[in-house]
């Protein structure tokens, strides 16, 4: 079984936002797949579906992302799921607008959601695809900056980020490793 996260904040207001890009790459494999996510456990919302040979569980956290490692260590522990078998996909200011970086183990890089996630489960060795975000201008707010929508600019290199995030979860999930993964999908 594999568990795959997109990073998140619930609620209308946060939609389309640089710190919601997880749930945007989610939604988009979702909307692909003609899936939906209409569960509810452990603090997230999810759909299972099979993938190859997995059973595959997609899951958006509902406890706002500081709490993120609530909802994960919860799928984890329940479903007995093995590091190795998981995916998180988020946000990143380090990188560029349309950037996208897989990574198969690390330190939270000052994302809040994967420090939570890295601190519940005890452990950096956690496959992910960082989206880059960019960072705020001037002095501008670190906090208004990620919880902001994108600009027209970067509307176009975010939907192309995010639709090959998508295509990286799918050649991952069809049984190629993670090493192929990144090799075939970092930019």
């Amino acid at each position: 079984m594999k568990l795959v996260v997109g990073l998140g904040n619930p609620g209308k207001e946060y939609e389309g936002t640089r710190h919601n890009i997880g749930f945007i790459v989610l939604n988009e494999w979702a909307y692909r797949h003609h899936e939906s996510f209409d569960r509810s456990a452990f603090n997230g919302v999810y759909f299972k579906r099979r993938v190859a040979n997995d059973q595959v569980i997609f899951v958006k956290p509902t406890t706002f992302m500081n709490l993120s490692g609530q909802c994960v260590s919860g799928f984890m522990n329940y479903y007995h799921i093995d590091l190795e078998d998981l995916l998180v996909v988020y946000d990143d200011m380090d990188m560029e607008p349309g950037r996208l970086r897989l990574r198969k183990k690390g330190s939270a890089g000052g994302h809040n959601g994967m420090k939570d996630i890295i601190k519940m489960l005890n452990s950096k060795d956690i496959q992910r695809i960082k989206l880059g975000v960019g960072h705020p201008q001037g002095k501008g707010s670190v906090v208004n900056h990620v919880l902001g929508k994108f600009s027209k600019e970067d509307q176009g290199k975010m939907l192309e980020s995010s639709q090959a995030a998508a295509d990286a979860i799918s050649y991952w999930l069809e049984g190629n490793s993670f090493e192929n993964t990144m090799n075939r999908f970092n930019n």
